[in-house]
Formats: structure tokens, C-alpha cells, sequence
């Protein structure tokens, strides 16, 4: 297969999957229940300090409650240079009785979290959080924000991802606007709402967003900017990257990959009615009547991205979806039956595994049926370590992200690019 990139301008009723396509999947939800608890992060995870390094050093992010009145952040200040440990950078978060401090901490190895914490509560620092951070958090938090609004601003995708990437660990939910025209505000005011470990907020077609960090409480400072993000994705409306790659597939055929939206969703349904019922029942599970419902969804850059294989003609043959799944990334292809085993889903499920990489996942998942072999081959053909759970007759396959795709993620042409 060969690669010939170019630079093309694209052209210019989201609801959500049907009840019976959430049933088929139920069974992969109650797996991941089991196999992790959703628990807060603790102060400190209890395991033995690391041998200790002469001239090493540990960061941490750390949040702390203190009074809002002269001498107290001094306080905590000289607590933390008892313990040998700079303060990096430091953001204050206004409250109405109180401050919330947040520092980047720069500590000597053999320090351990509870340690630093104990030290802060002796200076009067109060619901202490603390946990590990690393390089990318060495970034003023001015900078990141633009950055995050920039990529926001290229690609409508990038808002949950921004989000996420703004606020730390959270899960994030869209509910979309009800059918027929409606607004699913669920009582939220148009400024939206904060509530704890809870933000609510206007989504930019109407729906509502709702963003939980049950371990630690959101500040009036975050909301503000969380809000300003989701109004820029609003005052933007719809947006794709235009890139796309023209391949050459081994028996000779051209083929076109790009990014695809909701303006797809009638060459997607075509396509849908060319696809025999054996194809749309392994990719959606339930009834094949059903299968139009879900596009309207699959393809909104609300819920993750979607790459499209075109052919010399313009129709469209196969679909690729990395869905944004609360804090997991699953994988799902689609090619139409004349198209198959031709290595359209294997280029589509690279790409696809490449951009989880740039947006910071660390595995994605395929839900699937053993006789699913075209789903179960692409798998394996990624050349990752993998996870196999049967669940009431649905297969889940997990696939591990590491170094081993970097390399294929700065391969890949401009349409898998954010």
C-alpha cells in the first residue's frame, strides 16, 4: 500500500444509540466494572519510597485549603522548605470562605506524599490532596489553556479531550438535545452549574455536559475556564481538520481517508444499505433496522472522531470510530462487503489507534463477537499486547498503547491528525 498525501478543503440530528445497541454493550460495562474500581486516588499510595538517587528529585501537584488572611500561604510556605521541597508554581483558587492553593512541588526522592502532606496540615493547610505529576506538568498554567483552546478551535473533537486535560482525572458525559428540536437542559441555567465534584454545563448544540471528579472538588476558577472553553466550541459551530490521504491498495484501487462528521450521515446510511445484514449485525449487535439510528451519534466529534474511506467516485465504504467512553476509548469499524479483506479496515484501525495515542489514552477497546474474524485480525495485526473477556457471548478486546505506536502515530498522513 502505498501513500500519497494531499491538502483538501471538505465541503461543508444528533441523538444517542438506540436502547438495544446500550444493551449489547451492557455486558462489556459490567466487565470493566469488575476489573477496576473507580476509587479517588489517595494522598499517598503506601508503597516503599524508592531507593534514593543522590541529586534526584520527585514532582508532585498538590492542592491544600488555607484561610484567606495574612501570613497563612507564609506559613505553608516555610512548612514545605522544612522538607527540602521548591515550589514551582503556585495558582490560587478564590473561595467564598477560604483559599485553595494549588502547587507544583519539586521534592527530594525519598520524600514520600504523606509526608509533605503532614507537613502542610501542621501549617494549618486543610483537605489536602496530593499525587505524583511529571514533565508535561512543568507547563505554566496560562500556556496550557491557550494550547488546549487552540487545538479546540481546529477540531470539534477536541472538547471533551480539552476538558479532560484541563481538569485532571474526571469522567465526562454528553447528553444530547432531545429529538425534534428540543433543549436537554435538564435545569441547567445557560451559565451552568457547579455543585461540588460536579460541573454542568450548556453542551454547544443544546445538550448538557456534565463533568465528575468525585475525589476532588471543582473551583469557581475551573468552572470559568471550562466554561470558556465550551463557549468558544459553540461560537466556532462545526469544524474538521481538512486533511486526507489518497492510498493505493495492494490489488490496485484508490482510496481516499479523511475525517467524517454528521454531514456524512446520508453517504453513511447508503452505505449502510449496500451492507448485507451478516455485516451490520456483527458491527452494531442488535437489529439491523436499527443501524441508522446510531449514525447520528457515531458521527458527532461530541463523542470522539470518525475517519472515512471514500472511493475515486466519492462513496464512501467503510467507517472508522474512536468513541470517547467516560474515562476509556473504544475502537469500531465498519467496511462495506465488497471492500473487505482488501486491508481497509486494518489502515482504518491503525489510524485509528494513532490518534488515541495523540490524545493521551492508554488503551482502546473493541467491542466485538468471536465471529467477528475481520475485527479479531485487525486486533492482532496492531502488534500490541492485548486482553481478551468473553461476557454473555460479546467479546472485549483491549489493546495496550505504548512506545510500540508512537512511531506509527507520527507515520500516519495528515487525516488522522488532529
Amino acid at each position: 500500500m502505498t501513500r500519497d498525501t494531499t491538502q483538501v478543503t471538505l465541503p461543508d440530528d444528533n441523538c444517542r444509540p438506540a436502547t438495544v445497541w446500550r444493551r449489547a454493550t451492557a455486558a462489556f460495562h459490567t466487565w470493566r466494572t469488575r476489573r477496576q474500581e473507580h476509587a479517588p486516588p489517595t494522598g499517598d499510595t503506601g508503597s516503599p519510597a524508592p531507593e534514593q538517587v543522590p541529586g534526584a528529585n520527585t514532582l508532585w501537584r498538590m492542592r491544600t485549603t488555607v484561610q484567606d488572611e495574612p501570613g497563612s500561604l507564609a506559613a505553608l510556605c516555610g512548612a514545605l522548605a522544612g522538607q527540602r521541597v521548591d515550589i514551582l508554581s503556585l495558582q490560587t483558587h478564590p473561595l467564598a470562605a477560604g483559599t485553595v492553593d494549588e502547587f507544583l512541588l519539586r521534592g527530594p526522592a525519598g520524600l514520600s506524599g504523606s509526608e509533605v502532606t503532614t507537613a502542610v496540615e501542621s501549617a494549618g493547610g486543610t483537605d489536602t490532596w496530593i499525587e505524583r505529576a511529571d514533565a508535561h506538568d512543568l507547563v505554566d498554567a496560562p500556556t496550557r489553556v491557550l494550547g488546549l483552546a487552540a487545538r479546540t478551535a481546529l477540531d470539534a473533537a477536541e472538547l471533551p479531550l480539552a476538558l479532560r486535560q484541563l481538569l485532571g482525572r474526571c469522567t465526562i458525559r454528553s447528553r444530547p438535545a432531545p429529538a425534534g428540536g428540543g433543549r436537554a437542559t435538564g435545569g441547567v441555567p445557560v451559565e451552568g452549574a457547579l455543585d461540588d465534584t460536579v460541573m454542568r454545563l450548556r453542551g454547544p448544540e443544546g445538550g448538557v455536559i456534565t463533568v465528575e471528579r468525585p475525589y476532588l472538588p471543582f473551583t469557581p476558577t475551573e468552572f470559568a475556564r471550562a466554561r470558556a472553553l465550551v463557549e468558544l466550541d459553540a461560537r466556532l459551530g462545526p469544524r474538521l481538520p481538512h486533511g486526507r490521504d489518497v492510498l493505493t491498495l495492494a490489488e490496485g484501487s484508490d482510496i481516499t481517508v479523511r475525517r467524517a462528521d454528521t454531514r456524512d450521515v446520508e453517504a453513511a446510511r447508503a452505505m449502510h444499505e449496500r451492507c448485507s445484514a451478516r455485516t451490520l449485525k456483527l458491527r452494531y449487535h442488535g437489529p439491523v433496522g436499527d443501524a441508522d439510528r446510531y449514525l447520528n451519534h457515531l458521527l458527532s466529534p461530541r463523542y470522539g472522531r470518525t475517519l472515512a474511506v471514500q472511493t475515486a467516485s466519492g462513496r464512501i465504504v467503510g467507517l472508522g470510530h474512536l468513541l470517547w467512553d467516560g474515562d476509556e476509548t473504544e475502537v469500531a469499524l465498519l467496511v462495506e462487503d465488497t471492500w473487505q479483506r482488501r486491508g481497509v479496515g486494518a489502515e482504518l484501525l491503525s489510524r485509528l489507534v494513532a490518534m488515541a495515542v495523540e490524545a493521551g489514552c492508554s488503551s482502546v477497546y473493541a467491542v466485538t463477537q468471536a465471529s467477528n474474524t475481520g475485527m479479531v485480525a485487525a486486533m492482532r495485526g496492531l502488534g500490541l499486547p492485548l486482553d481478551y473477556q468473553v461476557e454473555e457471548g460479546t467479546l472485549v478486546i483491549t489493546a495496550r498503547l505504548g512506545e510500540a505506536v508512537v512511531t506509527s502515530a507520527e507515520e500516519l498522513g495528515s487525516a488522522s491528525a488532529p
